[in-house]
């Protein structure tokens, strides 16, 4: 019975699909020919849609996909097996320009237009949402990463008893951050005044909450915040936020903030002679590049970090190790490694295993009871969404670390790894 009604689901997920995109009775016979047509191909294909933000001021996180993209390819050039049969894998990439809006644009042209069988995304609240949500209105399965789950899951009003049908995340969770930030944080000569810099976007208003996101676990460990308020993303002026921070005595910054907009604060409190003793921003000290534009007043800040070259583990797909996927990169185009790559190649290993292990490619449903099933060692730690703190949710293993300045390179250098023990130490927090 339960078979039967997953069967008629997913028919009625066809149905409206294809009525979108054409006549009723074009609609309503689509389905069955799209499925006989596939089900004596010699080779059939199953379509996976990928958004990033390969452009705008999120593009950093983008930076590796056309590396990462070829060396899936590669990997999926041979097929995959489902069932005795070999399935061609195509993946058809959109730019998402780092605007939410645009986002859910290519995201509904991948499921309208394409048909895409599954589509994956990456890269903060922006990308991540509003693809999801596109992919849930319309029943397609979608799994998603490069985001903590709060954002994704509670920015998407998603309720823990109930979640959501056919999309998933992997990533850490807000209490990951803070958790590993503090132990950062732990240090005799610093003292536990923070000022807070949370932008008015999805990211800021959840690190920012005052349930869920910094303030009240930091007032718990006995930590002093400065929070000015949201400022606007693309800022021109920070001074209120300096101000407020001198007044308080802050010796910690913390906070959220793309590129720009750090690169901006940073300038502004060395000219108005705020000097803290620790920086530590999420998302806009990810990425060498933009360590390399600060200059000398990079060396020392810090940062979460969600996957490096040193990491202890493999992918499913290619069998390479962290390093020799960064190495790879490295080599390939001459530019450091960044942390985007790992989890980018772990959403396709997950696509692999998805396909190797759904009783009927031809069912949405019968595809998301594989996602749900997912059990799989990738790159950047375990998926396993039988194991998270919410329905659709897999958590990963995250520590934090300072860019430190060796024999004239800059170099992100884990400093504390209290919760993962098993990724190792590579050095000691030093007080800017």
């Amino acid at each position: 019975m339960a078979k039967t009604m997953k069967a008629a689901d997913a028919r009625h997920r066809r149905t409206r699909r294809d009525f979108l995109k054409t006549a009723a009775g074009a609609a309503l016979a689509a389905p069955a020919i799209l499925k006989m047509t596939r089900a004596y191909a010699d080779t059939p294909k199953l379509k996976v849609g990928h958004v990033s933000p390969r452009t705008g001021p999120l593009a950093g996180f983008a930076e590796a996909d056309e590396h990462i993209l070829a060396g899936v390819a590669k990997a999926f050039s041979g097929g995959i097996e489902n069932n005795g049969k070999s399935w061609t894998i195509e993946v058809i990439s959109k730019d998402s320009q780092s605007n939410p809006n645009r986002a859910a644009e290519v995201a509904s042209e991948l499921i309208l237009k394409e048909e895409v069988d599954i589509i994956v995304a990456a890269s903060t609240p922006d990308t991540v949402n509003p693809v999801s949500d596109q992919a849930e209105v319309n029943g397609t399965p979608c799994v998603t990463t490069d985001c903590p789950w709060q954002p994704y899951f509670f920015g998407r009003n998603g309720t823990p008893d109930t979640g959501f049908e056919s999309t998933y995340h992997f990533f850490w969770g807000l209490e990951d951050v803070i958790a590993n930030f503090m132990a950062l944080w732990d240090h005799p000569g610093v003292g536990k005044k923070i000022g807070g810099l949370f932008p008015n976007d999805a990211d800021g208003n959840a690190w920012g909450d005052a349930e869920r996101g910094f303030p009240k676990p930091l007032g718990a460990a006995g930590y002093a915040l400065t929070d000015p308020g949201r400022y606007q993303p693309l800022s021109d002026d920070f001074s209120a936020q300096i101000s407020a921070f001198k007044g308080a005595g802050d010796e910690i910054v913390t906070g959220n903030m793309i590129p720009p907009d750090f690169a901006t604060f940073w300038s502004q409190a060395g000219q108005q002679g705020f000097k803290p003793k620790i920086v530590t921003i999420g998302k806009a000290l990810l990425f060498p590049s933009v360590i390399e534009s600060l200059g000398e007043r990079g060396n020392g800040l810090s940062s979460e970090v969600w996957w490096t070259p040193n990491h202890p583990f493999a992918s499913s797909l290619t069998g390479e190790t962290a390093k020799a996927l960064a190495d790879g990169y490295v080599s390939a185009t001459g530019r450091p490694w960044t942390q985007p790559i790992g989890f980018k190649h772990a959403l396709f290993e997950v696509v692999a295993d998805i396909v190797k292990r759904a009783a009927d490619l031809e069912d949405h449903a019968a595809i998301i009871e594989a996602i749900k099933a997912t059990n799989l060692k990738t790159i950047v730690g375990g998926v396993d969404w039988s194991k998270g703190p919410v329905r659709n949710v897999s958590k990963t293993p995250l520590v934090a670390g300072q860019w430190q300045k060796k024999d004239g390179k800059f170099e992100l250098v884990i400093t504390s790894n209290k919760q993962a023990p098993e990724i190792p130490v590579g050095g000691e927090l030093v007080l800017l």
